[in-house]
């Protein structure tokens, strides 16, 4: 069997400067062909690789299109070196990343392969930083917070909003249940609810119509994930984003109590100071996300 063709230098350049573009103009002006020739160009690569290189029509790249446009790359900087030159040396750069805690795992350290297939440059350092605290162990290039927002003194973009739901252990249902939408004042009078600043109760009243104050006694947690493991492991009824905490309900550490979902009035923020975006793999880190979390 004859190895596979080496695709055309012009397809797999109009590749590359696309997807750091993400704009068929600006390939085309980059490279000095037309549009056209450019989107020509990447139907004849997809055609020979048989891949979708780009997953959307926003040059959103595919899974496919994140691990070759790493291999273009490779290739591309080793046709550049000149015979007996030394290797040059390639553009790197650093990005602080502030993460809260259970967003980062749940939610973001999934996705990160797709980015460093894409800037393989890119040095991540990740931060934590403590919800609503705006702690963090040291100055961020950007920041990921939670809470209302906006905020002062920094540009942001919402990135993740989310619907919140009771639930609890099995067992604890087991023990303390059974709970038939746990929407009614009754229901909720009996039940031990978990506390967390993260997400206030009176959201989930108000939806129910339910006159009850925030409570102000029981366990209280100060992370999601923290909050989350205590309910799986019986300290009673949390207030679960769907989102952040889809592993407890997939692996059974916790099951719904109501086919109800309330939207949640705080979101997860991606926020910079002005004039970060001028630096590329900020400004290339900002675009992914937004469009990865879209």
């Amino acid at each position: 069997m004859p190895p596979p063709r080496i695709p055309p230098i012009h397809c797999l350049l109009s590749f590359e400067a696309l997807a750091r573009l993400r704009s068929v103009t600006l390939a085309a002006d980059e490279l000095n062909v037309t549009p056209s020739a450019v989107s020509h160009r990447m139907r004849q690569l997809e055609s020979q690789l048989g891949v979708r290189l780009f997953a959307r029509n926003d040059f959103t790249l595919s899974a496919d299109g994140a691990t070759y446009l790493a291999q273009v790359r490779q290739g591309l900087q080793a046709l550049q070196q000149l015979p007996g030159s030394a290797p040059a040396a390639p553009r790197s750069a650093k990005l602080r990343l502030a993460v809260t805690p259970t967003f980062s795992r749940q939610i973001l350290l999934p996705r990160l392969a797709l980015f460093r297939h894409a800037y393989p440059d890119v040095e991540l350092i990740l931060q934590v930083a403590i919800p609503l605290l705006d702690v963090k162990a040291e100055e961020a290039d950007l920041e990921i917070r939670y809470g209302t927002g906006p905020y002062a003194g920094v540009e942001q973009l919402r990135i993740l909003s989310d619907e919140v739901v009771p639930v609890c252990s099995p067992d604890y249902l087991n023990e303390a249940g059974p709970f038939d939408g746990f929407d009614t004042l009754e229901q909720v009078s009996r039940a031990r609810l978990i506390r967390s600043p993260l997400e206030s109760w009176n959201t989930w009243f108000r939806a129910c119509g339910i006159a009850l104050p925030e409570p102000r006694a029981g366990a209280q947690f100060n992370d999601v994930g923290l909050m989350l493991d205590g309910a799986a492991a019986g300290f009673g009824v949390a207030l679960m984003r769907l989102k952040l905490g889809r592993a407890w309900l997939d692996n059974g550490r916790l099951v719904r109590l109501s086919p109800r979902q309330v939207a949640s009035p705080n979101h997860h923020f991606l926020c910079w100071k002005p004039g970060v975006l001028e630096r590329w793999e900020c400004a290339a880190f900002v675009d992914w996300l937004r469009l990865a979390l879209a």
